[in-house]
């Protein structure tokens, strides 16, 4: 390891001027430089215990949220950390964990001299990264120092595996300073140990992600009687294939309804246009329109998607027929309600990844196949159903996870 904090310095010092420059000159800021370099200010004291948990960017944080909330309520004497190696990932982490995180700022770069600097400034007794960080120098500085460092929510994708696989005499030295490896699958504890790890220290912990939970909520739309296909977070572009779809799909189902939701309000005027060309009869939700009235109901209102999930036959997920990389399904699927996606998925590559092993989630290639595999839940029951209780068995399956990493800080 000392070889790896020289080479990483060299490197680090060789590299980073170039790379901020760039950075400057594309419009790219380089925030939290300072905390980054190790130099942050604890508002602990000397005899504070610290649990700090890493979560690189949006998704990671997301899925600490409620990790957050536990480890707040089961230890209620300890400080909470919260780091991010993103710009994006530290604003959403101020808004996520205000009045639950007690410090939250940017983890340091791998190299001797930040992360020394971090820890003893931070001072954590405990350390949780989330799902890919592997940072060597970290893990090890941790573990001369004594502190207990794991990995949660682990996982590898297949193309790093093969990575990792080859360069197997490194990793294993570098797994061998974790107290813990805890997966999200039998498939990555089996990459974990094959690129290296100690079979003892992995164990799979299910999906943090997982861990929501339905609300009970009224809503009103005039749905009584109709069933209800919600294309959610669409797109420029996405638009005309949902609507092509269904435009199609009444024809042999007369009794379906479209609750579109555009991701961005201010594409609502062309998604009005569009559903208008298509010879559609649209309502808003801003109006209080109905689907009694309505093929279609164009949600034009902010922060109301997630609840109208609960209403919906199935869903289409969007951001997922171009380069977006998809949005979070699991506020569909909790309601026990089956979800497709088109093939751009990589910002929740994971979850479908759950969902896709059952019916509860369908990922598929083209707008024709999108439009056969609505036609298919709408025409066949029994796979209807069964797609419903694929999505409740999914969730059951992930349901243990949180209590597994407050379990192994008790320890």
């Amino acid at each position: 390891m000392f070889l790896y904090g020289l080479l990483s310095t060299i490197i680090f010092v060789i590299a980073m001027p170039f790379v901020f420059a760039v950075r400057k000159l594309i419009g790219k800021p380089n925030a939290g430089l300072k905390a980054k370099f190790g130099f942050v200010s604890s508002p602990f004291r000397e005899e504070d215990d610290v649990i700090m948990m890493h979560g690189v960017s949006v998704g990671e944080v997301i899925a600490l949220v409620n990790l957050a909330k536990k480890i707040k309520e089961t230890f209620p004497d300890k400080k909470l950390v919260i780091t991010t190696g993103t710009k994006t990932g530290q604003e959403i982490a101020h808004k996520k964990y205000s009045g639950i995180a007690d410090f939250i700022t940017y983890f340091p770069f791998d190299i001797p001299f930040c992360v020394n600097r971090f820890l003893d400034n931070i001072k954590p007794s405990a350390v949780l990264i989330a799902e890919t960080e592997i940072w060597p120098y970290f893990a090890y500085a941790c573990n001369k120092r004594n502190i207990p460092v794991m990995i949660i929510n682990g996982r590898i994708s297949d193309s790093t595996f093969k990575s990792y696989e080859k360069l197997k005499f490194f990793f294993k030295n570098v797994f061998a300073n974790f107290t813990g490896i805890y997966t999200q699958s039998e498939d990555d504890k089996r990459k974990y140990i094959a690129a290296g790890a100690e079979a003892a220290k992995v164990e799979v912990m299910g999906n943090l992600k997982f861990n929501v939970k339905c609300e009970k909520i009224n809503l009103d739309l005039g749905q009584e009687g109709f069933r209800v296909i919600i294309a959610g977070s669409t797109h420029s572009g996405e638009d005309e294939i949902v609507l092509e779809a269904f435009k199609n799909l009444k024809n042999k189902h007369d009794d379906i309804k479209l609750l579109l939701a555009p991701r961005h309000p201010k594409r609502v005027p062309d998604v009005e246009l569009l559903t208008k060309n298509y010879g559609l009869k649209y309502g808003l939700r801003s109006k209080d329109d109905k689907f009694t009235d309505f093929d279609v109901i164009i949600l034009d209102t902010l922060g109301e998607l997630g609840k109208m999930y609960s209403i919906c036959y199935f869903a289409f997920i969007g951001g997922s027929f171009n380069k977006t990389g998809g949005h979070n399904p699991i506020e569909a699927s909790v309601y026990d309600k089956p979800v497709i996606t088109g093939p751009s998925i990589h910002n929740f590559k994971d979850i479908y990844g759950i969902l896709d092993k059952t019916d509860a989630g369908k990922i598929v290639t083209t707008p024709q196949e999108l439009e056969i595999y609505q036609d298919k839940l709408l025409s066949d029951h029994d796979f209807y159903k069964k797609a419903c209780y694929d999505c409740k068995s999914v969730f059951e399956a992930q349901h243990g996870a949180l209590d597994f990493v407050i379990a192994k800080l008790q320890k």
